[in-house]
């Protein structure tokens, strides 16, 4: 078991691998980059998060999931000790607060470090809850049952695969089958951090289901947010250090082709679809190297993207939000339901906006 001394030296070594990395790869971190504040007027932070909400997914009831508490090796942490958890808040209620489900027994919460997630809502209205998660920084996709009556999740499965060594966000397509993006081919931290220096693009699109695992897609810089258009027949993946989402097509053997390429400005990390538009919401990083090497006077910034009619020729690419880390730092994920726009973070605060 890694110590906290090792936890912390591997650490160390690898911001200073980070540095070397900064100095050649300026242009893919956006090093120079600041951003002009586009606010929204009625914003608030969400109480009780303090240490990262890394992804978000809110379910057609107003259900709003959230990881919280992510830890990487390299990247800095307000809370290094503590569990990640999963939280959950009702977007209907009128002044709704944001609180921790309660986790089976006999699933190891001491190690929760939670990362991306999705749910599934099954036939039978049987909610599922995928979440990536990095116990002692290895990786394995952790399925759970919500039991919304007694604000719980049932641990129903533990998923490690050899094709997913460094897995970041699912998409969640069946009661026990996802799409995964892995951000690196290799999960040894040094592996990892020479295999983004090379600029290899070895990173993938893993399909897992019991039956059958299968890389799906590949060639990326470096795959992060995943997900699915509100017909079934897209996924799209964001590309952080290309700058890039990519649409691909989804087939019958769970097969996906690539259709097209949208470029943007802005590392792009996870991606959250609006059901009823299919309008694409993107937490976005401005200025990469403020976000790996963390300066609280100099505190990396946040961006929101609103992509509409990705399909067509030229898609609307509009700024919602954008900060400069004064209110929020990092900003990871975008989600919206009925009106209300939820933002989280790598590792900082969250947001709660009326639209």
């Amino acid at each position: 078991e890694m110590t906290r001394e090792k936890e912390r030296g591997l650490g160390m070594a690898l911001i200073f691998f980070c540095f070397c990395f900064f100095l050649c790869n300026r242009n893919r971190l956006k090093a120079s980059r600041e951003v002009e504040s586009v606010d929204l007027p009625h914003c608030h932070l969400i109480k009780g998060i303090e240490a990262g909400s890394e992804d978000i997914d809110i379910l057609p009831n107003g259900l709003a999931f959230f990881s919280v508490g992510l830890k990487f090796p390299g990247l800095h942490s307000f809370a290094p000790d503590k569990p990640g958890g999963i939280l959950m808040m009702d977007l209907k209620e009128e002044k709704p607060r944001a609180r921790e489900l309660r986790i089976s027994r006999g699933f190891d919460l001491a190690s929760f470090n939670p990362h991306g997630i999705s749910t599934f809502i099954d036939n039978d209205d049987t909610v599922y809850l995928f979440v990536v998660n990095h116990p002692e920084f290895k990786n394995t996709v952790e399925i759970f049952k919500f039991e919304e009556a007694e604000n719980s999740l049932l641990h129903l499965k533990t998923v490690k695969h050899e094709l997913l060594p460094s897995v970041n966000d699912i998409t969640a397509v069946g009661p026990a089958h996802f799409y995964a993006t892995n951000d690196h081919y290799f999960s040894d931290p040094f592996l990892k951090y020479l295999e983004t220096y090379l600029n290899l693009h070895w990173a993938n699109v893993v399909y897992y289901s019991p039956n059958e695992v299968k890389v799906v897609a590949e060639g990326f810089d470096s795959a992060n947010g995943i997900n699915i258009s509100p017909d079934d027949k897209y996924i799209y993946v964001a590309d952080i250090l290309a700058h890039e989402i990519h649409v691909l097509e989804k087939h019958t053997n769970m097969n996906l082709t690539q259709l097209k390429v949208l470029e943007l400005d802005t590392l792009v990390d996870n991606l959250s679809i609006d059901p009823s538009s299919g309008d694409i919401w993107v937490g976005c990083h401005p200025n990469g190297q403020k976000l790996f090497v963390y300066d609280p006077n100099n505190p990396p910034s946040s961006e929101v993207l609103r992509i509409q009619n990705i399909l067509s020729e030229k898609p609307t690419v509009t700024t919602v939000y954008a900060n400069n880390g004064s209110v929020l730092q990092g900003s990871s994920v975008a989600s919206v339901y009925d009106g209300k726009l939820l933002i989280g973070t790598l590792y900082h605060r969250a947001l709660y906006c009326e639209l």
